[in-house]
């Protein structure tokens, strides 16, 4: 069976009025699986018909349309064949197609009974490069809709096409053309006459289960994104000071900054050290305000003998519990030291090269409460540790060139395996998704309660990594130069009229804030980026309401500045999009604007999103030619988001 025309372009001739919407594959999916379950749950016997595009992602089905088939004798289902699937006709209908059909290209799922009907006709229009890892991130284009009328068509045609090509089908694409109605009707008789409505509560009750379940296990997987996003970032700002400085002190500082910025630890030390001479004062320290500080003292417990053999086996020591450990209790002095600078848990790394004794790290935890310090955390500091032994042995050998080469080279490659190795750690989420569609392929006889569970909980993580990474790519995009930007004489108005169109479509006005459009009526067109404009407004948009209260309000505003630029005035189009909500220190108001900012970080772990916005938006306004900037007073005195674009030059 080989068509040209799509499926898609067919139906919407024939109902004009539809308008298309983009979908995620996960989105799909959600969608045909509560469709799916219309069936399962109900006592309808209704008509399905299923276009998988190829038979593997039908074969990640098939159990459950085995079961569907239980219901009902009319199901046919499409595909590209790839191994073994052929044309049969039991427990229910296969039909493999070219795979040069324009059915290989779309999704389609189409279920009429006697009491309701629903379609999804959907076109693939674009892929990730890595269809591998990202299936969840395959974008469609097409409709979805209860409307019976647009389910009959559909369906009409897509019987058409099975009886072309299996015409032994004939007599049972005949039963059920009577069965559901699918013979031609006068056009007087109106929809009304021919519908009976679907019980939508059903419906989002489905949804609702898939969007519900297994919370804790999303959170979790998303809290281990952002610990690995921000591991990544230190280690990406360690190693690039150590390609750029020779200054040992200059690294030292960075890394003690960083570690203690990651781990929040309530003390994070870094000394050189040497077993044979004598401690030297501290130099260079991290410290919680409000805690002793340890700079200038003469501290080392490196030196201790409880520690000295496991760390002249390159082992790193952790202590969870000084109050408690038997080893430390045996030396009153060292228990007393600890007290003194109420260091409860503590992890001691050395910092050496080959075998030569370099320097120690020590993160000091200062809590209430022991911290077990756990393994990835502990292989962390002992690779950043390695990286400052490089380069402490690069700088000592700047003086010998060959030498200095050689130690670049070998901090090159420890620094790409350190990013990869975090980078791919960014994809354990994935597992969970991996877990749950092979638990479902492998136990067919699971209940259904646990099936919905597995669902949700792969469609949640396959969402957040989406996000995650989309917004990895956007920026990498962005930083790269690689995106070519069309720019036209753009509407304000219209670009805000699509992004609130789609926003309170997609939210629920309870948990929103008042936005309010206080816009001049002769507002000029800017010389824009259309796509680019409506990402800006869409990150500040969600950012402004994710912090406001639903009492709060969004204001969104916008005046003509004249601006001097390269001494000549310049025209500009000011957009202030300014929320009551919980403000930002004025300290902090260039920062936020960083990626992987790690108070914004923070804050998301609790609220949401990926932490990228604010520098996806910066960098899409400055390659458009125009600034953005951040005004607050501070905690609850809530926030303005500023951002210019060139004013378009009248036509000529």
């Amino acid at each position: 069976m080989k068509t040209l025309n799509s499926l898609l372009h067919d139906v919407l001739q024939l109902s004009p009025h539809l308008r298309c919407q983009v979908y995620f594959k996960a989105s799909l999916t959600a969608l045909s699986h509560a469709m799916e379950d219309l069936v399962l749950v109900g006592t309808d016997k209704p008509l399905v018909i299923a276009n998988f595009q190829q038979e593997r992602f039908y074969r990640q089905e098939s159990r459950r349309y085995q079961r569907i088939a239980q219901r009902t004798d009319q199901v046919y289902i499409l595909a590209v064949p790839e191994s073994n699937f052929a044309a049969i006709s039991d427990p229910y209908v296969t039909v493999p197609f070219d795979p040069n059909d324009s059915l290989a290209q779309e999704w389609h799922l189409i279920i009429i009974g006697q009491q309701y009907s629903a379609c999804i006709v959907c076109q693939e229009y674009a892929s990730p490069v890595d269809a591998a890892s990202l299936d969840q991130a395959r974008q469609f284009q097409g409709i979805w809709t209860f409307e019976r009328e647009v389910s009959l068509h559909a369906a009409r045609l897509l019987l058409e096409r099975i009886v072309n090509d299996r015409p032994e089908l004939a007599d049972k694409v005949e039963i059920a053309r009577q069965r559901y109605g699918l013979t031609l009707i006068s056009s007087n008789q109106t929809v009304s006459d021919r519908v009976l409505e679907i019980d939508a509560r059903l419906f989002t009750d489905r949804l609702v289960t898939y969007l519900q379940s297994n919370q804790y296990k999303q959170l979790k997987a998303y809290r281990t994104i952002t610990k690995k996003e921000r591991q990544e970032r230190l280690i990406n700002t360690i190693s690039t000071a150590i390609r750029h400085s020779l200054n040992p002190e200059e690294i030292f500082q960075i890394t003690v900054r960083e570690l203690g910025e990651v781990f929040s630890p309530c003390r994070c030390l870094l000394y050189r050290y040497n077993a044979i001479d004598q401690p030297a004062p501290i130099e260079y320290e991290a410290v919680t305000d409000g805690l002793a500080s340890l700079k200038g003292e003469i501290w080392s417990l490196a030196k201790h003998e409880l520690f000295q053999v496991a760390l002249a086996e390159d082992r790193a020591v952790a202590i969870a519990d000084t109050t408690q450990d038997l080893g430390i209790r045996a030396y009153p002095e060292l228990s007393a030291q600890l007290q003194r600078f109420m260091i409860r848990s503590f992890l001691v790394v050395p910092i050496r090269y080959q075998e030569s004794w370099l320097g120690i790290l020590e993160l000091h935890h200062c809590g209430v409460e022991p911290l077990v310090w756990s393994d990835s955390d502990k292989a962390l500091v002992e690779a950043i540790a390695a990286q400052v032994g490089v380069a402490l042995i690069q700088a000592q050998a700047y003086k010998n060139l060959e030498t200095l080469n050689r130690q670049l080279a070998a901090l090159e490659r420890t620094q790409s395996n350190l990013i990869a190795i975090v980078g791919h750690e960014l994809r354990t989420p994935l597992s969970t998704i991996q877990v749950c569609l092979e638990s479902l392929a492998t136990e067919p006889d699971m209940p259904l309660e646990f099936q919905q569970s597995m669902l949700q909980t792969a469609i949640a993580d396959s969402h957040r990594m989406r996000q995650l990474i989309q917004d990895f790519l956007t920026l990498s995009r962005l930083e790269g130069g690689w995106v070519n930007w069309h720019l036209e004489p753009i509407s304000l108005q219209a670009s805000l009229d699509l992004v609130l169109s789609s926003f309170t479509k997609h939210q629920s006005p309870k948990s929103l804030p008042q936005i309010i459009l206080e816009l001049p009526v002769d507002l000029p067109l800017v010389l824009a980026d259309g796509e680019g404009v409506i990402e800006v407004i869409t990150k500040l948009l969600d950012n402004a309401c994710k912090f406001t209260n639903p009492e709060g309000t969004v204001t969104i505003r916008a005046q003509v500045l004249d601006v001097e630029c390269d001494q000549h005035n310049t025209q500009m189009l000011e957009v202030v999009i300014a929320d009551t909500g919980r403000g930002i220190e004025p300290s902090q108001l260039e920062a936020i604007f960083e990626v992987f900012y790690q108070e914004e970080g923070f804050l998301q772990r609790t609220i949401g999103g990926t932490g990228l916005g604010l520098a996806i938006s910066r960098q899409i306004i400055q390659k458009l030619g125009g600034k953005i900037w951040a005004v607050s007073g501070g905690k609850n005195q809530g926030s303005e988001f500023h951002f210019t674009l060139p004013i378009a030059p009248p036509p000529a």
